[in-house]
């Protein structure tokens, strides 16, 4: 795991989530495993702006925020060709129908299971 930890080290987070208490207890989270934190959204029309603004390697988007789906969040990351992982309470039925082959994590998760995934998707991008 040492070696996990300093490759997270130099990746960096974009976080999307509605919910303060959820935000930073996955915030937390990704910290522990050694991500860093650039920049926290609350609601689609500030996310856009900040995937439109922020470096960052991955995003953690929530598939609903505040009642709206998290669409143009995800469409923004992609024109910008970084990956991106989406939380959902609802699963893969939740998703919008053009994404429903992204990778996803089902709420509530596990640190394991959001360090896999992270894992995985920022390999299959170096490959």
């Amino acid at each position: 795991m040492p070696g996990t930890l300093k490759a997270a080290r130099r990746r960096s987070v974009l976080l999307v989530e509605d919910e303060v208490m959820i935000r930073m207890m996955v915030a937390d989270m990704l910290e522990e495993l050694g991500y860093r934190i650039v920049a926290e959204a609350g609601d689609i029309d500030e996310a856009v702006h900040l995937v439109q603004t922020t470096d960052f390697d991955i995003a953690l988007l929530d598939v609903n925020v505040n009642g709206k789906i998290i669409t143009p969040v995800a469409e923004s990351v992609m024109l910008r060709g970084l990956p991106f992982v989406f939380a959902t309470g609802y699963g893969a039925e939740g998703l919008p129908e053009k994404f429903r082959d992204r990778p996803t994590i089902q709420k509530p998760f596990q640190i394991e299971t959001l360090a896999r995934t992270i894992e995985t998707v920022l390999k299959g991008m170096a490959a």
